[in-house]
């Protein structure tokens, strides 16, 4: 049998495994999923004859290696900066390997050597990265094949809870790494293209420089920009684009709470709080404020930061319990963005009976024959519970379905990739329509660019 080694069976790997499960007798698979956590991993495969479930520390050299020497292709779901070392053992062993994360400097350093051995590091084959790269290109390479010249584009990707499962004023729940979300949008300023002309939003003003867009049946959301949105442009072909934009969806009003946070200082994760793990959620918030003998908390917050009693925002911050004196942080040394995460925790963590949400949202802008046009595409994945969430399908299948295109050999890449080439993207596109994974797409008078970010 073809073997396939997976490494992790965190949250992502649900449908991933299920997919490579089901075509387990028809393309001759034998699975072998590692995990630090071998109970997790044994779980995770259940009864299913074609599998079996090892414990790995992927920082036992001897282990790791003799796991990798044993299968015919490795996908690694590790956390982004463990890749690495997996990635060298694939080359000593002639391994191809997938993954969903960004491609680090680290693994693009691997590149020549990937290809001297002839083989394919897949990388960024997820949803954001992936599913984003690949319907990009797919409409991107349809534009300039009918003569068309690309003069706007901008994509938008969000994670999200379900409307149905939508139950608090923030509507939204965690549905991927916390951390990520406290510290989104840090360590420089946000960079862009708007007609021809470079544009930066600095951090501290990020969450309130936001665009909307509509989708039909699931209403108005808004985006901010991604920290470069510029990173993929010659990778897309888009060298002589005039507006580039990348962003995060929410909806709307989350951003303007948000900016809060970012005001008070909460989501800094750059140095420590003394004696944090004996305060309480209130004390935690008062740090950040002013030294007042009378004024409560609350009116001090809402004194410095200009909050009406009655104004929507101060809602969403009390619904969060964050001016609770008995709620200990109970973190020690812990920076403010560890604590605002622990705090968002309690209540936006998924409960057993809620669905998540994945929205992608597309624009095209581009001249043919003297004339301009607009192509708006969107794609909305409803999770079905908290195992097989719309995050792991979109996540999981991509890579289950490219990993299996390698070891097929339809893929004749080679070297460290993305998913931009149509030998990648087009079958497997076409095949998560049969899962309920597809992009929706209308022509749309060419509007350029949104004044809202101008």
């Amino acid at each position: 049998m073809r073997k396939i080694l997976l490494i992790g069976s965190g949250k992502s790997t649900s449908y991933l495994l299920k997919y490579l499960l089901n075509k387990s007798t028809s393309e001759n698979l034998f699975v072998t999923v590692a995990d630090l956590n071998a109970d997790a991993a044994k779980k995770s495969i259940g009864n299913h004859s074609n599998t079996e479930a090892i414990a790995l520390d992927i920082f036992n050299e001897e282990s790791r290696r003799n796991a990798i020497k044993n299968a015919d292709i490795v996908i690694s779901m590790l956390p982004a900066s463990l890749h690495i070392e997996v990635a060298k053992d694939c080359i000593l062993f002639g391994k191809n390997m997938v993954t969903a994360s960004y491609i680090s400097p680290e693994m693009q350093a691997l590149n020549d050597a990937v290809k001297a051995k002839g083989l394919l590091f897949l990388n960024e084959i997820g949803v954001d990265p992936g599913l984003d790269h690949m319907s990009a290109m797919q409409v991107l390479d349809r534009i300039r094949d009918e003569g068309g010249h690309v003069i706007l584009f901008e994509s938008f990707t969000g994670g999200l809870i379900a409307p149905e499962s939508d139950n608090n004023l923030w509507n939204y729940k965690f549905t991927w790494n916390p951390r990520n979300v406290v510290t989104a949008g840090q360590g420089g300023a946000a960079k862009f293209l708007q007609e021809g002309t470079y544009k930066y939003i600095p951090y501290n003003r990020l969450f309130r420089r936001t665009e909307f867009l509509d989708i039909d049946h699931f209403g108005r959301f808004e985006v901010y920009a991604n920290r470069d949105s510029l990173k993929y442009q010659s990778v897309y072909g888009l060298n002589r684009v005039q507006t580039l934009y990348r962003g995060t969806i929410r909806r709307v009003g989350f951003c303007r709470a948000w900016h809060i946070f970012v005001t008070l200082g909460m989501t800094d994760d750059s140095y420590t709080i003394d004696d944090s793990e004996n305060m309480s959620y209130r004390d935690f918030v008062n740090a950040f404020l002013p030294y007042s003998p009378s004024d409560s908390v609350e009116l001090k917050l809402r004194h410095q930061l200009k909050i009406d009693q009655d104004d929507i925002v101060w809602d969403k911050l009390v619904e969060l319990d964050i001016f609770n004196a008995k709620k200990p942080v109970g973190l020690k040394k812990a920076t403010p963005a560890q604590i605002l995460q622990k705090i968002l925790m309690d209540s936006w963590t998924l409960d057993t009976t809620d669905k998540d949400m994945i929205v992608m949202y597309h624009k095209f802008g581009y001249e043919k024959n003297g004339k301009q046009y607009q192509i708006d595409a969107n794609m909305v994945v409803l999770g079905d519970d908290q195992t097989y969430t719309a995050m792991a399908k979109t996540v999981g299948l991509p890579v289950a379905m490219a990993a299996l295109a390698v070891l097929n050999g339809k893929i004749t890449e080679t070297g460290v990739k993305i998913p931009v080439f149509k030998e990648i993207y087009q079958p497997i596109l076409n095949e998560l329509i049969t899962f309920g994974i597809e992009f929706k797409e209308k022509e749309v008078p060419y509007l350029g660019y949104n004044p809202l970010n101008s």
